[in-house]
């Protein structure tokens, strides 16, 4: 029996606040599962929904811990999972668990797979990158325009506080883009596959906490310079501000989007002799 009939047979009904659209094609999930998963890998999953990912995973990895916030699903996962001894299921909204309860589930280091909704991409992405410990890397399925966001250059359309946010931590490259016509039911705009491999000391950072209030900063009021932004976070003067960006290169009016990642990081060390954290 395939997945798409146990959810029928279950009487299963997709729920659009959850942002449910589910992948069956067993031969797509396994193209980019393999060569990145391996025996070795321990795996967060959120987000298994029928179960049909989460399978392949368990085939592939070592072990796989799933988040499933639908309760609905729990005897489809059930049927779908029973022949595998390296699968565990938590139901419950991943965003209300402690990162120390998670990552509890893992001898060590782990992989985050999951195929994210509209609405919860930023808030998964920004809980993990500024409070895992143990994470070496993420392959998420989103939105194509959001995953073109999470890989973007200074300057463009794209660009936003959560690129340098990755950057500075991690390597980001989409690997596969992905028609809407994949999923079931079919949602409205195209999706790709986003990899996350994370780099310690990637940049010479004098505080993380700095450095991330910096980016969140400079993208808070786009229609405001990067100085006046900065004055309202760090309660810095302007003649603070402009001797740094004087030390730095920066234009005096300088906007936040203009700023590249090493930019962000000399810019918080630099701010970071005149804030006490």
């Amino acid at each position: 029996m395939s997945n798409l009939e146990i959810l029928n047979k279950y009487d299963f009904k997709f729920n659009k606040a959850y942002g449910q659209n589910f992948i069956f094609d067993t031969n797509f999930l396994k193209s980019f599962v393999d060569g990145i998963i391996d025996k070795e890998t321990e795996v967060l999953e959120i987000g298994p929904g029928a179960g049909t990912l989460t399978g392949i995973l368990c085939e592939y990895a070592k072990r796989v811990v799933s988040y499933e916030i639908d309760r609905n699903l729990e005897p489809i996962l059930k049927e779908n999972l029973s022949k595998y001894d390296n699968s565990e299921i938590v139901f419950g909204d991943i965003m209300k668990f402690n990162i120390e309860d998670i990552e509890a589930n893992f001898k060590g280091k782990y992989t985050m797979v999951a195929n994210l909704p509209y609405y919860i991409t930023t808030p998964i992405i920004f809980k993990f990158l500024e409070n895992a410990k143990n994470l070496q890397s993420m392959i998420i399925m989103v939105q194509l325009e959001v995953a073109e966001r999470l890989v973007a250059k200074s300057g463009s359309k794209d660009y936003g506080a959560i690129t340098p946010a990755i950057d500075y931590r991690a390597n980001a490259k989409i690997i596969k883009r992905v028609s809407r016509k994949m999923f079931t039911p079919v949602p409205n705009v195209d999706s790709a596959i986003v990899k996350i491999d994370f780099i310690e000391n990637k940049y010479q950072i004098d505080s993380t906490e700095i450095l991330d209030e910096t980016i969140k900063s400079a993208f808070a009021m786009r229609r405001k310079t990067l100085e006046n932004n900065l004055k309202t976070t760090f309660k810095l003067s302007s003649d603070t501000i402009q001797e740094i960006f004087s030390k730095l290169g920066f234009q005096p009016q300088i906007r936040g989007e203009k700023l590249n990642t090493e930019d962000f990081v000399k810019l918080s060390n630099e701010i970071k002799k005149y804030v006490s954290k």
